[in-house]
């Protein structure tokens, strides 16, 4: 029922996201997933992960310019990679980096809008061994609610709205991130419980993610 939460008329994009990246690694077994979505300036950033792990590994390959993630986005293809270990003549720091973090295969799949790649969604395991293709079927369909969710009907109308649509979800991740970081300080705990616990303020107060951040950020800069 959240995903379909798209079709209101006031949704928030990042939650949207951040429970589609979840609900891929639980469908699909993945060890992690994420999605990747350019900035008005069309660099990519990441706009939602299931692990810090995975959001490092995203962040790693846009700040070297290489890997399945990026290359997804770039050609508008598929990328599957069986065993990372093999890509270390393609893909030399990612190669390196992500068996650092412990994955060995992963699945970039471009969402795209007719001819317009908008972003990609990732997905990372533990395990070598190719993408069983019923599980690529799968996220296919998920990729493509991302889309739909992003592009809504009313946003795509006209170009500057659909623009404006993912410039506002990616300035809220930059607030939502500054939210993580205040309550991991004061509660004493890591990012991703930090996350956890923004999330239960906004849906215990039925409240936007993103303005449940803004709040946590200027009650921390008044004190």
């Amino acid at each position: 029922m959240s995903l379909a939460d798209t079709l209101v008329a006031d949704y928030d994009v990042v939650e949207l996201l951040h429970t589609l990246v979840q609900r891929c690694a639980q469908i699909l077994g993945a060890a992690d997933a994420g999605i990747l979505l350019p900035d008005a300036d069309g660099n990519l950033e990441v706009i939602a992960s299931t692990s810090e792990r995975s959001r490092l590994i995203s962040l790693l390959q846009l700040s070297s310019g290489e890997g399945p993630c990026v290359d997804a986005y770039e050609t508008g293809k598929v990328v599957s990679v069986d065993d990372i270990a093999a890509t270390s003549s393609r893909w030399p720091r990612f190669a390196t980096q992500a068996a650092g973090l412990g994955y060995h295969s992963m699945y970039a799949i471009p969402m795209r809008l007719r001819d317009q790649t908008i972003g990609s969604l990732n997905l990372f395991s533990d395990g070598a061994g190719p993408t069983d293709p019923q599980d690529a079927a799968a996220a296919q369909a998920l990729a493509d609610v991302a889309t739909i969710g992003i592009l809504h009907e009313r946003a795509i109308r006209e170009a500057d709205i659909a623009r404006d649509q993912l410039q506002h979800a990616l300035n809220s991740r930059v607030i939502i991130e500054q939210a993580k970081g205040v309550i991991a300080h004061t509660d004493g705990v890591d990012m991703e419980e930090a996350f956890q616990r923004l999330r239960t303020r906004a849906r215990n107060s039925g409240q936007l993610l993103s303005i449940v951040a803004r709040d946590v950020v200027e009650s921390a800069s008044r004190h």
